[in-house]
């Protein structure tokens, strides 16, 4: 369910990044990489904004990483914080004109946002992008359809569709009312890392470890 909200709140920041940036992404790498390739064609000053968003990104998976290892046990809610921090910081600078400092706190947000589920030191889950979920998506079809036991294929759906139904949501509300955009994305990060405070102080009976979260 945590993993589902966060795609939700990854889709809807990227959808409202993606208007304010005019096509650009601020979780979607592959498709910035692509546009970085395509802008170089028209000369090197055409690079900047795809470039800046690509090392914002993994400049916001090293906060989120150093975060996460600082606080040990407790690096969901470390991690989310940072997130709502990030968000909040994106909100103040749209508030006071700046869109440049808009989409670099949105980018750091969804780099760090990565750092929420591990295992093994190792992304487990990713939900900012959806590539990898939809490959393991296929293959979780396929395995069901030779026979074999297992719900990782409704895992990966459910991630898929709680991304692009945030995706739905931001573009409506950047649409009819971009003022509330940013600050509803923040209220929600903020809303996960109560979430995940309360996670790490009492485990539900039964949840899954990190270390079987369905592939």
């Amino acid at each position: 369910m945590l993993a589902a909200c966060l795609a939700l709140l990854a889709g809807f920041v990227d959808a409202v990044g993606f208007l304010r940036a005019g096509g650009y992404f601020v979780s979607f790498m592959s498709g910035n990489s692509t546009r970085l390739a395509v802008d170089a064609q028209a000369g090197l000053g055409g690079v900047l904004i795809p470039l800046g968003l690509i090392g914002g990104f993994v400049g916001g998976v090293i906060l989120g990483a150093l975060a996460g290892r600082a606080a040990g046990a407790r690096r969901k809610p470390a991690v989310l914080g940072l997130v709502a921090l990030l968000l909040i910081g994106a909100s103040i600078a749209a508030r006071v004109g700046a869109p440049a400092l808009v989409l670099e706190a949105l980018v750091l947000a969804m780099g760090a946002l990565n750092n929420v589920f591990q295992r093994d030191g190792e992304v487990a889950i990713g939900v900012t992008y959806m590539t990898g979920t939809l490959v393991r998506l296929g293959q979780g079809v396929a395995a069901r359809i030779g026979g074999e036991e297992g719900t990782s294929w409704l895992f990966n759906l459910a991630l898929w569709a709680s991304l692009v139904a945030g995706a739905i949501a931001g573009a409506a509300v950047q649409v009819h009312a971009p003022a509330l955009s940013l600050p509803l994305a923040a209220s929600w990060a903020a809303a996960m890392t109560a979430w995940a405070v309360r996670l790490t102080a009492n485990p539900p009976a039964g949840q899954l470890s990190e270390g079987a979260i369905p592939a």
